[in-house]
């Protein structure tokens, strides 16, 4: 039966950001299209004693791993005389079984391997050359049966490629970009920030949200762009964006994606992000920060004269330019 390939470097970097922020191993395999055992394995045998994986750390213990590992049959590869007389016997149409057999009756001979031994050798990659020699049960590399449903991470997803020219020098209002803020891995907290910034005024928006489940998530951010007049939303690939049309239909706003690996196409909420964090500082649990907390650190970015915005306030270039459908208090 053919193994499935090894995690590569980039998927235990995805491993580290949705384990991070919460993402069961189930969910974390939906998106690689990994089977959930795989990625179950590899956070345990790959994380530190308290939970915390770092794909750093994983990787290093993988190639460790790797270098030290000792293949089946091995035995068998490093004695050339051993390897000699079963190849040589195998020729003579003796099986595995006969071989191993005969060794054990004959001690003399100082060589021996088992059965099982001498068939792993053989499926192993040093072997394969002389499987052709068995008379029955040849060993071949399976297929692998196709998936015939095709898991879409994000479904029906526009890249930012497509998004409107006019979204990217920032005079044109009405283009935003969101993303969230999670809490500490030592927490072992699911609450994060919902945050929103739109590109051209720089007013940024944010909403504490108990997990990142697609639904919550999506409402989430429709309850912060809902009173807005805007034309575009941009975001990233995480599964917590997997519901984004929900987002479109209760504001009438498309949403675009970043390509992957690629957080400056979102620049403008990633320096929001920057901002928030004065207040909410790595390591922070927003379990333990309330709504009201959130709303103070927005009223004061919001309000402060930015040196881009010509020492106006986002709020006031959001005002002025029509941003705010509704007054808000």
């Amino acid at each position: 039966m053919k193994k499935a390939s090894k995690l590569t470097d980039t998927e235990r970097s995805e491993i580290d950001i949705l384990h991070g922020r919460s993402y069961s191993a189930r969910s974390i395999a939906t998106v690689l299209g990994r089977s959930p055992n795989t990625i179950a394995t590899e956070l345990k045998r790959n994380s530190y004693q308290d939970g915390q994986y770092v794909a750093a750390r994983a990787k290093q213990k993988a190639y460790v791993r790797r270098k030290y590992a000792r293949y089946q049959g091995k035995k068998i590869q490093d004695n050339d005389e051993l390897r000699s007389f079963i190849v040589l016997r195998l020729s003579e149409h003796w099986n595995p079984d006969e071989i191993a057999g005969y060794l054990r009756s004959n001690p003399r001979a100082g060589l021996y391997a088992s059965k099982t031994a001498i068939y792993e050798w053989l499926h192993s990659a040093r072997g394969q050359q002389y499987c052709h020699l068995l008379h029955s049960k040849h060993y071949r590399v399976k297929r692998q049966r196709q998936n015939k449903t095709k898991r879409v991470m994000i479904p029906d997803r526009t890249a930012v490629s497509e998004r409107p020219l006019a979204a990217l020098d920032r005079t044109e209002v009405g283009h935003g970009e969101y993303d969230s803020i999670v809490s500490s891995k030592r927490s072992g907290s699911t609450a994060a920030l919902a945050v929103f910034q739109e590109r051209s005024t720089r007013l940024v928006r944010a909403q504490l949200v108990p997990n990142l489940r697609p639904l919550p998530y999506a409402t989430t951010i429709a309850d912060l762009t809902k009173d807005l007049r805007l034309t575009t939303l941009t975001t990233d690939n995480g599964i917590e964006n997997r519901y984004h049309e929900r987002i479109t239909r209760k504001t009438g706003t498309p949403v675009f994606f970043t390509d992957p690996y690629s957080s400056w196409q979102k620049g403008g909420v990633e320096n929001a992000n920057k901002m928030l964090r004065r207040y909410f500082p790595k390591g922070t649990n927003f379990a333990t920060v309330s709504q009201t907390d959130v709303v103070y650190a927005l009223t004061r970015i919001n309000n402060k004269p930015r040196k881009i915005l010509g020492y106006k306030s986002s709020l006031q270039v959001a005002n002025e330019k029509g941003l705010i459908l509704e007054a808000v208090s």
